[in-house]
């Protein structure tokens, strides 16, 4: 395999810094072999100040030190905030990426024009990226996917936050800003290629004119605003368009050129040196790719906007047998155990899904054990998704309210909820839920049919019809279910058109009325009225539902008030169990 571009400039940058060394050392070893050959060496030691530097030291010592503290500071306003990690030092390669999808494949597309710039750019004509986003919610692998971008490409990975730029002083966040560039090209033509990671980039990059009504409407807070992020993302836009800007030492030479050229005649005339191509790819990281000024997105600077979303089913279940190969589990982790995970954590970043591995090992610590078991997972999962466990003293009154309570919500989701499983049916208190049912889709799926977005009011309805029929009326306990309830026949009515209406409310200007879909809605007087028949109809369905289903109810509230917390095959247990003591239905009409 011929060398990668990267590795040649690398090579040319290490001779020519061998042959400045030599440039440098030569004089100054000549100089002291001529010494020692006259019988005067040099000698080590402190120079000889003379009686009178007692008298003086003291005031040059005190100057200094004022010098010092007035100038540092100023200094360090304008120092690259950046920290430098060099290959060896970062432990994450594509082998530990998981979980993107095509994403990866585009990421290791980039690194290939990256390795191979020259080659793309003279002989293919090519203009190799320079720039390149990383957007998605938070966990989904940006940070990781940039470390392993730059560990496979063997070049230094310069990390900054976007936090670390602002600065206090006016002016000193764009002096960090150039500064960070200025240091980011350089290492690029000593290393033959250099990679910068710009993390939470929205910080910085903040659409220009977005903050002005939030801030004020005066004429001063207007022009605050436009000198603070306008100016930021304006040094920006330069920094990103200059990767190939001349260094120093390249300008001064230029300009004596130039300066000399004025009074040579034209065929005598010195040619001025272009500067070289500094191989730099910046990536920027932000989940808030929708508030960037659309200057930055533009192609010449961020050429390409990579979307990290959640994985999908198949991708998760890929990420738990890679996390499963550094934990400790039993042989509970079968292939069965962790197809079921896969399917009950749509909606699990990378991240969250380690987490969940992380306290699931906690679980069994605390139980003396030495590894992970399935049960611990699904008790983590309670943690992470509903809050911890609170055993708490209810009356007996109010401990058989709550169970019936949630056997009504168990019940309907039984009937009508086609698709989806029951996963955990508790009356142990957990954060604000006095009790719950946890539920979950048995096929990952992105769209929902008005039937099933129907059966999720109704198994939201459950917990109150149960009280009315059992007690004769319900509590407060069905705050959140109602709440629920309404923000689905909201959506249905509002923006899916399966309330009796086409019209979204969704075209109304976000800004509007808060950006909320249920306040549109319900401050609406006819679309108010197409919720409320809605979930009165629904209503009526469930009632009917555990009215000719009571037994169902009655047997799972018994086994919450004995057991207190039914899991999924022992939810399925209860149910067929009534249904068989129950028997067939007799027909006594004739």
């Amino acid at each position: 395999m011929p060398p990668v571009d990267v590795h040649v400039t690398r090579e040319h940058q290490r001779l020519r810094r061998l042959r400045k060394i030599a440039w440098v050392l030569f004089p100054l070893t000549a100089w002291m072999w001529v010494r020692l050959l006259d019988g005067n060496p040099v000698s080590p030691g402190l120079p000889q100040l003379g009686p009178d530097a007692v008298m003086w030291l003291p005031g040059v010592a005190i100057v200094v030190l004022i010098g010092a503290a007035l100038l540092i500071p100023m200094l360090g306003n304008g120092r690259s905030p950046e920290v430098v990690y060099l290959p060896e030092q970062i432990d994450v390669g594509f082998d530990q990426v998981r979980g993107l999808g095509p994403v990866l494949g585009e990421v290791k597309h980039t690194l290939q024009v990256f390795l191979n710039h020259r080659h793309f750019r003279d002989q293919m004509g090519g203009s190799p990226r320079r720039g390149i986003l990383f957007e998605g919610p938070p966990g989904t692998g940006k940070t990781h996917t940039a470390k392993a971008l730059a560990k496979e490409a063997g070049v230094p990975f310069l990390f900054v936050s976007s936090t670390a730029f602002q600065s206090m002083w006016y002016g000193a966040t764009a002096r960090k800003i150039r500064s960070y560039f200025r240091r980011l090209r350089k290492v690029a033509r000593q290393e033959g290629g250099a990679i910068g990671f710009i993390e939470e980039f929205d910080a910085i990059g903040m659409r220009r004119g977005g903050l002005t009504r939030a801030v004020g409407s005066t004429a001063v807070d207007r022009s605050a605003v436009s000198e603070g992020v306008g100016g930021v993302v304006n040094e920006l836009l330069v920094q990103m368009q200059s990767f190939d800007e001349p260094t120093r030492p390249l300008r001064f030479v230029n300009a004596l050129r130039r300066s000399a050229n004025k009074l040579l005649p034209p065929h005598l005339h010195f040619k001025t040196r272009k500067p070289a191509f500094a191989n730099v790819l910046l990536i920027g990281a932000t989940n808030r790719a929708d508030s960037l000024d659309p200057a930055l997105l533009r192609p010449g600077r961020f050429d390409r906007v990579l979307h990290f979303g959640l994985p999908s089913r198949h991708e998760r279940r890929d990420l738990i047998d890679f996390f499963l190969e550094g934990k400790a589990h039993d042989a509970t982790m079968d292939e069965v155990a962790r197809d079921d995970l896969a399917a009950t954590t749509m909606g699990y970043s990378p991240a969250s899904l380690e987490r969940l591995f992380d306290e699931a090992l906690l679980f069994a610590i605390r139980d003396g054990r030495s590894a992970l078991r399935v049960d611990d997972l699904r008790r983590a999962r309670m943690d992470i998704e509903i809050g911890l466990a609170e055993p708490t003293e209810y009356t007996p009154a109010e401990r058989e309210s709550i169970a019936v309570h949630e056997s009504g919500h168990a019940v309907v989701a039984h009937l009508v909820g086609k698709g989806r499983k029951m996963e955990l049916l508790s009356i142990v208190k957990r954060k604000d839920a006095l009790g719950l049912l946890a539920h979950s889709e048995t096929e990952e799926r992105y769209t929902r049919r008005r039937s099933e977005s129907l059966a999720l009011v109704q198994i939201a309805l459950g917990g109150m019809v149960a009280e009315e029929l059992f007690f004769g009326e319900s509590g407060t306990g069905p705050a959140g279910d109602l709440a629920a309830a309404t923000g689905v026949a909201v959506e249905m009515v509002g923006s899916l058109g399966l309330g009796g209406s086409l019209v979204s409310f969704r075209t109304v200007d976000p800004g509007l009325v808060g950006g909320n879909l249920a306040a549109q809605v319900l401050g609406d007087g006819r679309a108010r009225d197409a919720v409320e028949r809605l979930l009165d109809e629904q209503k009526v369905v469930v009632t009917a539902l555990l009215r000719d289903n009571r037994h169902l109810v009655a047997a799972l509230c018994d086994a919450l008030l004995t057991r207190e917390e039914l899991v999924t095959r022992e939810i399925a247990e209860v149910l067929e169990a009534a249904e068989a003591a129950r028997g067939p239905l007799v027909d006594i009409t004739h």
